[in-house]
């Protein structure tokens, strides 16, 4: 299928304010911790190594797939943003994204389920025929003329064709695969549907709009197996017309809400009886200027949460302080040893016990503010890395207030509250008191033996959190290391976040408040189903592949299951996929159901079917590769292998190796020459790459390694809007009146007259230049109108980025120039070629311009490419 033209490296985009815009409902998707682990088998190319970093571009081959989750309304290539100065619009296409290349070889091996660092092998499904195939030149066709191939919101294929040769479509190094936000919301909503869906008796799959159907008997073909199956009735219509009735029929994507198990205990979700409940559990070992900053973000918090929301407040240093909201006019806590696990005797006492621990944010909003003005700074005199804090002892009482009396019940109801129970851990320092902690030192005798055994300590408190639907998200802040490796595992098996702050200041407010806002489902469960010519190789994100025996139920049911650690909107999986044998259909069909408890306690069923065609011409399928989502995908497969970062220095070899490969493929070979041309079709893919080898996840840019080990595990669950984000950074240019121009991520945007907003994912920079700077009145009114995109564009972002402004020459510009492809090395011509907006300048600005570089050894994008005997690709 033709794409839309797509926009080129020297593209540019103009973004108008409008005061009265109503703000955007950015779209969501799914951003979780866990680094999943690779397909067996052995690469094609040399085993990557990974780091962690940063860098995103929005745009992608279709203009409809702007997206909202980046503060940018879907649905039209023209994006607005709300607040003053005002929403931007996006005049110029979108850039396009591309298909991504496999980690396993050609042949179909099990699929790897990746979470964290183990993989888990599933049999190959085996191929069956029911029989029935001929009943499809028979079954009328349903309504499926209307509807386009490949389109969800909630599925991004990295192309939107598959090719039938076996042979080509499995070329690993761009491959074939999918991004699915089991929890991202649509505009407009799902289809609703409050009965249980129609399901395969063979195979378990879905009835769906392009099941074919016999209208006279009501009976339907699966598209998975071609099995005939009954409706009870339910399809019998008169006329094809009367189908469409039916949303299964008529969308690729509906929500099921299931009736066969209906609860009691389903009421509204603004009872706050059954509202999950927010507990803080907040180091008490903190300096007098972090104690500050963390005091404000607390009231803040305090202000923002509604007032349904029932809330908990523990503290813990050697010991754990858990407040009592029963108490009116002073702060009073309940204290337990922190030195080891509490007893069931103590928790018995504290539950049962005449205080109360939850509460409804309306009842306790001033206990609350009491409580955190109370707080006082640490007063011995020891180092903040040395300090006793009992990290994990706290997580244990705050799990058994949030199960409260009827964790001890066995039979009888149970209060169910709506979705996911949160944990929301503030600390300055690493745990180094009772269960789960690691010597204050790292030069201890037996560190590596206690670091071993509080790992598995801490990942067990996380699956046992999980088990009882509770996420721990760890908010970290401060320059004290808190060992990032021992407190990855509590906040990932539980599903949560680990987030690292400068200081608890503004950024780590935002991310307090959103953490605790963001709605999670629970029991969450994905299915994934493919016609039988498809094989799923790998699957990265934030869940573990689930053993669910459906045999008795569906004879043949080859589904792969994943169990969902949560089911959140900023959540996403990388599923890569390839074909067992030569294609001989003409088009393949791909099922995704999601069964999820959402937080009003319902269960859901959102079944999403998408149907591709497939092509026998390379050059078609070239064509309907989308560029940003196959290097997501691919960025995604790389950094699953980088566990330090040497291990990412490697994988910057990979990436070369990649871009010879797909030219060589793919591409065509220059006359009388060594060079090769990288496919036209997939021209934007080299540039999304060097970005993310040079970045933050693969280069040098974040120097500690447990920055980078958080940035890969964010990145490995993320949504592919911010996931796009870290690999390729977004460049907006500061316009007079409030308007701004997206221009290339090259330094050649740093003109001293202007100001520059880079949007790196997890980093927001603002670029003030030195010229501009002299002038306070315009620095101040562009300074204003930076922020405010900044905030705009990163409205519902969640971790929220640190936003950081300086001025031409300081030493923090450093972080914004080293995110800058240094074209200033190119000639004029590739300069003009891929950065138009250098025709604007006159000569004098542009002398002054190649005269503000320094030297340094970086290449730009057309030395590299050039370098691995590939032909730069043209500007689109």
């Amino acid at each position: 299928m033709a794409t839309p033209p797509q926009a080129s490296s020297g593209y540019s985009r103009t973004i108008t304010p409008q005061m009265d815009s109503p703000s955007p409902n950015p779209d969501k998707s799914p951003i979780t911790p866990a680094p999943p682990t690779i397909s067996p088998g052995a690469p094609r190319f040399p085993p990557p190594n990974l780091q962690q970093d940063q860098i995103a571009s929005p745009s992608i081959k279709n203009p409809t797939m702007l997206s909202p989750a980046n503060g940018v309304k879907t649905g039209s290539p023209i994006s607005h943003l709300s607040t003053p100065p005002g929403p931007p619009v996006f005049k110029s296409p979108v850039r396009p994204a591309a298909v991504p290349f496999r980690t396993s070889p050609a042949t179909p091996q099990p699929v790897a389920f990746s979470s964290g660092s183990s993989s888990l092998p599933t049999s190959s499904p085996p191929h069956f025929s029911n029989g029935s195939v001929e009943l499809q030149q028979q079954l009328p066709s349903s309504i499926e003329e209307s509807v386009p191939n490949g389109e969800s919101p909630c599925v991004l294929f990295s192309a939107h064709k598959v090719l039938k040769h076996k042979k080509q479509a499995n070329i690993p190094s761009l491959g074939f695969g999918v991004l699915v936000s089991p929890g991202r919301e649509t505009s407009p909503g799902p289809q609703v549907i409050q009965r249980d869906p129609h399901q395969c008796h063979n195979c378990g799959a879905y009835s769906n709009l392009y099941s074919n159907i016999l209208i006279g008997s009501g009976q339907w073909q699966c598209v998975v197996c071609r099995n005939l199956n009954g409706s009870e009735g339910e399809y019998i219509a008169s006329s094809k017309e009367e189908l469409r009735n039916f949303p299964e029929l008529s969308s690729p994507l509906v929500d099921f809400i299931r009736t066969g198990n209906k609860r009691p205990s389903f009421v509204p979700v603004t009872d706050s009886r059954t509202s999950a409940p927010v507990v803080l559990v907040i180091d008490e070992c903190l300096d007098e200027p972090h104690l500050q900053h963390l005091q404000s973000s607390l009231h803040a918090f305090v202000d923002s949460v509604p007032p349904t929301t029932r809330i908990g407040i523990i503290l813990y240093g050697r010991t754990v302080s858990v407040y009592d909201f029963s108490e009116e006019s002073i702060a009073s806590a309940d204290v337990i040893p922190g030195g080891s696990s509490p007893t069931q005797e103590t928790l018995k006492a504290l539950i049962y016990g005449t205080g109360i621990y939850l509460s409804p944010m309306h009842a306790s909003k001033e206990v609350a503010h009491l409580i955190f003005s109370s707080l006082r700074p640490y007063k011995l005199n020891v180092p903040e890395a040395s300090r006793d804090r009992c990290l994990g002892t706290a997580v244990e009482v705050a799990l058994a207030i949030i199960q409260g009396p009827s964790a001890d019940m066995s039979r009888g109801v149970v209060k169910r509250t709506g979705g996911n129970s949160r944990i929301i851990v503030c600390a300055g320092g690493p745990n180094t008191y009772g269960p789960g902690s690691v010597p204050h030192s790292y030069t201890h005798p037996n560190y590596p033996h206690k670091e071993k055994t509080a790992l598995k300590w801490m990942e067990r408190l996380g699956r046992g959190a999980h088990q009882h639907n509770t996420v721990v998200d760890i908010l970290c802040a401060g320059t004290c290391p808190v060992r990032v490796p021992v407190l990855q595992p509590l906040a990932k098996a539980s599903g949560g976040v680990l987030v690292l702050h400068d200081d608890f200041g503004e950024a780590f407010g935002v991310n307090l408040q959103r953490a605790s806002a963001r709605a999670a489902g629970s029991h969450g469960l994905l299915e994934i189903r493919c016609s039988d010519d498809i094989l799923v190789t790998q699957v990265v994100g934030p869940g573990e592949e689930a053993q669910i025996d459906t045999h008795e139920t569906f004879k043949n049911d080859i589904s792969l299951c994943i169990q969902m650690l949560s089911v959140e909107e900023t959540q996403c999986f990388s599923i890569s996929m390839e074909n067992k044998h030569d294609i001989k259909s003409d088009y393949v069909f791909f099922q995704f159901a999601i069964h999820y408890s959402n937080v009003y306690q319902a269960d859901i069923a959102r079944v999403i079917t998408i149907r591709l065609p497939t092509v026998d011409s390379v050059s078609t399928y070239l064509q309907s590769v989308q560029d940003e989502v196959a290097a997501v995908l691919i960025a995604k497969r790389t950094l699953l292998r980088a566990k330090s970062y040497s291990d990412a220095i490697d994988l910057q070899t990979t990436i070369d190796e990649r871009i010879k490969d797909i030219a060589l493929k793919f591409g065509s070979q220059v006359p009388k020459s060594k060079l090769y041309r990288f496919p036209k079709e997939i021209s934007l893919l080299p540039e999304l790459l060097f970005h993310l080898r040079r970045g933050p996840l693969l280069g040098g840019i974040v120097g500690h390694e447990d920055e980078r080990s958080v940035l890969r595990n964010l990145f490995l669950n993320a949504s592919f809007d911010l996931s796009l984000r870290m690999v390729a950074p977004q460049c907006l240019m500061h316009r007079e009146g409030g308007t701004f121009e997206e221009l290339p991520a090259y330094d050649l945007a740093m003109q001293s007259d202007t100001a520059v907003v880079l949007d790196h994912g997890t980093d927001v920079f603002i670029w003030l230049g030195a010229e501009l700077a002299a002038d306070e009145g315009r620095s101040a009114a562009a300074l204003a109108a930076c922020r405010t995109l900044a905030e705009e564009l990163t409205e519902l972002r969640f971790p929220a980025p640190r936003i950081l402004a300086f001025k031409e020459g300081s030493s923090q510009a450093r972080y914004f120039v080293s995110r800058l492809i240094p074209a200033h090395k190119d000639p004029p011509y590739e300069q003009e070629a891929r950065f138009p907006q250098l025709r604007t300048l006159t000569t004098e600005q542009r002398t002054k311009l190649k005269s503000s570089f320094i030297h340094f050894d970086d290449p730009s994008f057309c030395e590299w490419i050039r370098s691995l005997k590939v032909v730069p690709p043209e500007p689109i």
